[in-house]
């Protein structure tokens, strides 16, 4: 069975090209934005 959760990288290992880190973390922050303001909207209109 294949491993779910990789182990950390090697040490002296090579990072991922810094345009695609930032890209993950911005794709990580506007989703985590997004769906904060959905369950907002969502508790919002239940209390109406």
């Amino acid at each position: 069975m294949r491993a779910i959760i990789e182990p950390p990288p090697e040490p002296g290992a090579p990072l991922a090209p810094l345009w695609k880190r930032l890209a993950w973390f911005a794709a990580l922050s506007l989703g985590a934005a997004f769906g904060t303001a959905a369950v907002a909207y969502l508790l919002k209109a239940m209390l109406r």
